[in-house]
């Protein structure tokens, strides 16, 4: 079993920061494709950015609506992932999920394996 805790989320001006974790424990975060995904209320998640495994590369996918704004990155001594979060909109508060798929890398939220309890991120306009 994996499990994932993230923490940093809050409550942020726009155009601030924030930085997301997501700690890990049963699997190393290199082993697996690592991902933060997005759900605002009354919409469906959606992927945020991605980061495959250390075998499959170790690239980086980002959704369209935050590229240049946000960027994932893995501490493998410390088997984190972060997310982070620069230029903040309005548009991005919505609970950010961690998540970890092993096998095929995978965009979809739904090929996720396992899950993190979410932390909500609130940007203030």
């Amino acid at each position: 079993q994996v499990q994932l805790v993230e923490s940093g989320g809050g409550l942020v001006q726009a155009g601030g920061s924030l930085r997301l974790s997501c700690a890990a424990s049963g699997r190393t975060v290199s082993s697996a494709h690592m991902g933060w995904f997005r759900q605002a209320p009354g919409k469906e998640r959606e992927r945020v950015a991605t980061i495959t495994s250390s075998w499959s590369g170790s690239s980086i996918y980002y959704a369209d609506s935050v590229k240049g704004r946000f960027t994932i990155s893995r501490d493998n001594a410390k088997n984190t992932v972060y997310l982070q979060m620069n230029s903040l909109k309005p548009e991005d508060t919505a609970v950010y999920y961690c998540a970890a798929k092993i096998g095929a890398y995978s965009r979809s939220y739904h090929d996720y394996d396992y899950w993190g309890q979410g932390t909500q991120v609130t940007v203030s306009s």
